[in-house]
């Protein structure tokens, strides 16, 4: 090999080296990772968002008083489900809050329910209902699970298009955005406050509606998510 082929190989040699160390392959690789790992948590929140027709349809066959925490359930799973975000929404604050709002508010409206059909021993007891319970439980703790390992990966990525040197190319080549956290619910840890009052219906006494003290008010422009 000549002197200037030699050459021009140490130099491409070099600008590999420098692009690699640059993050040039490691800021998208990331990005992706991050970007699957929200696919994960859009299907686990499908799944539970399936769930929730049959088990509102069961409970409503049982507990007729119950008609508002019903049509709760049922109007939170639509909010959450017609809020619809793309990966490139992971770096909007805003439309990341709204959707992650509409889903934490069907997730309190869904422990409303649980509370209300604890007055129905008749209700707990049937086979169907306790199969969507038990599959509803494993739909809940698939998103948590699934939300953790997002806020690991958007952690992940974050971390490095704020770290020389990938944040050369971050910024010079991607112009890479921070991806949204997932964020624990407002009150989220609080006990609800329930109250069980009476509710006369047909000259028979009926549980009355669970309320729950610390949930958020529901928002009432949310229209607009896996």
């Amino acid at each position: 090999m000549n002197p200037a082929a030699a050459l021009r190989s140490a130099i491409a040699a070099f600008l590999a080296m420098t692009l690699t160390a640059c993050g040039i392959n490691t800021v998208p690789t990331k990005e992706e990772a991050a970007k699957a790992q929200w696919g994960n948590v859009e299907t686990a929140l499908q799944r539970r968002a399936d769930l929730i027709p049959n088990l509102v349809a069961v409970v409503e066959a049982a507990a007729v008083a119950e008609r508002d925490t019903l049509r709760a359930v049922t109007e939170a799973r639509a909010r959450a489900t017609s809020i619809n975000i793309t990966t490139d929404d992971l770096s909007n604050p805003e439309e990341f809050r709204r959707f992650n709002e509409a889903q934490n508010q069907l997730t309190q409206a869904l422990g409303q329910l649980r509370t209300v059909v604890e007055a129905y021993p008749q209700l707990a007891s049937q086979p169907r209902f306790a199969d969507l319970m038990v599959a509803l439980d494993e739909s809940n703790n698939l998103i948590n699970t699934e939300r953790v390992r997002y806020n690991e990966a958007a952690r992940d990525y974050n971390t490095t298009i704020r770290t020389f040197p990938a944040t050369i190319a971050a910024n010079v080549i991607y112009g890479a955005q921070p991806l949204q956290y997932f964020e624990a619910a407002e009150g989220a840890q609080a006990n609800p406050n329930v109250n069980f009052g009476n509710i006369t219906g047909g000259g028979t006494a009926a549980p009355g509606r669970a309320v729950n003290d610390n949930a958020a008010p529901q928002p009432g422009r949310a229209t607009a998510a896996n």
